[in-house]
């Protein structure tokens, strides 16, 4: 055994000490070929967000092995991609001056490497750097987070305050964020025509301005699968597609077959009087996520599925504490409480992908519809 309980040579789910993350590739690999294709049908590349998996080896999967175009949220990321030839980055969180040390560091090793930023006084820090850093503006289009609107003068201050300093005015970057938010297919088309509409708004303001503004950058999972004309957009950004997750699945963007990363637990004791079955996956295992409390049908924490895959009938995990999670049936279920003895493992299939994958520092990756586990890749942490 090694220090994660890990036999020497081949194992299966039932080795490692749990709780730990499990990934089916085959399931990813379908996941990014969706996605391509549809994308490909649009005419628009693919910049894929690597937060999500934070993993070289599953980003290896976007590209048939090979490097291409990605979205980082965190300069750890970016440093890590880098390392294995990755050039075509973009850090899409909203760049401070503190920051930029390790910007021009990443530039200088030949990354072409874009930051974000939505005031003037970013702009001004940029400029001031005098090294001729490329950044994207980020335009707000529906009041989700950061952003300036396209109608909103200060988007050609930001553009002229770069030009004027000497930084490079690379486009726009538009982000839908309460696209996850949305009920139903209109409302999913509809948000990533907003989130078009809106990025090529600012693009043209830009442009009429005498900027170039080259990128017109759109993205989330969900107008990335919705998105019916792209006209205009020059790329699209999504990351948690590879994985998916019970959000995703709760909006429509894909089922539960397709959700291709569960944490495996075990059941640690019984509280027949609760209705409870204990396990030693917490919060610290599953993240304190509740994303689909306010969509239609309430997951808890996450749905269990055996070790094979297979979903017990109306069995949730509902609460968690620190290292210790609780399943009972669904309230409203008539469905009976499966016998789980102390020792069996289950799997929990997460409502937030990246959010639980923040708490591990592996994926143990299995071969398709087996508990083999054939292979164990890191994740990259910090900032």
């Amino acid at each position: 055994m090694n220090e994660w309980g890990w036999p020497q040579g081949q194992g299966t789910l039932d080795d490692p000490y749990t709780p730990f993350l499990a990934i089916d590739p085959a399931t990813v690999t379908a996941n990014i070929g969706r996605l391509r294709a549809h994308l490909d049908g649009l005419g628009v590349t693919l910049r894929a967000h690597v937060k999500t998996a934070k993993s070289v080896d599953v980003a290896a999967l976007l590209y048939d092995g090979g490097p291409g175009p990605i979205t980082v949220s965190t300069l750890a990321e970016a440093e890590a991609f880098a390392d294995v030839g990755y050039r075509d980055i973009v850090y899409a969180v909203g760049i401070v001056p503190q920051k930029l040390r390790r910007v021009t560091a990443l530039r200088q090793r030949g990354v072409d490497l874009a930051v974000l930023l939505d005031s003037v006084e970013q702009a001004a820090a940029l400029a001031a750097e005098g090294t001729g850093i490329p950044a994207l503006i980020e335009v707000d289009c529906d009041g989700h987070r950061g952003g300036v609107r396209p109608d909103d003068p200060v988007l050609l201050d930001i553009a002229r305050t770069l030009v004027d300093g000497g930084a490079i005015v690379r486009g726009v970057l538009v982000h839908a964020g309460e696209s996850y938010h949305a009920d139903g297919v209109e409302e999913l088309r509809a948000a990533a025509e907003n989130e078009r509409r809106c990025a090529v708004q600012a693009a043209e303001a830009l442009r009429a301005a005498g900027h170039d503004a080259p990128v017109v950058s759109v993205g989330s999972t969900p107008t990335a699968h919705f998105a019916t004309d792209l006209t205009g957009v020059t790329e699209v950004r999504a990351g948690n597609f590879v994985f998916f997750d019970l959000v995703m699945a709760g909006i429509g963007v894909c089922s539960t077959a397709d959700l291709a990363m569960t944490v495996v637990t075990t059941v640690i004791g019984h509280r027949p009087d609760k209705g409870w079955i204990l396990t030693d996956g917490g919060w610290m295992a599953t993240s304190r996520d509740r994303g689909t409390a306010r969509q239609r049908v309430d997951q808890g924490y996450g749905l269990v599925a055996d070790l094979d895959g297979d979903l017990y009938e109306d069995l949730l995990m509902v609460d968690a504490s620190q290292e210790h999670g609780v399943l009972a049936i669904r309230p409203g279920s008539t469905a009976a409480l499966p016998d789980l003895p102390v020792g069996t493992r289950v799997r929990i299939l997460p409502n937030h992908a990246c959010a639980t994958a923040a708490q591990y520092d592996r994926y143990h990756v299995t071969e398709p519809g087996s508990r083999t586990v054939t292979a164990v890749w890191p994740r990259i942490r910090g900032w």
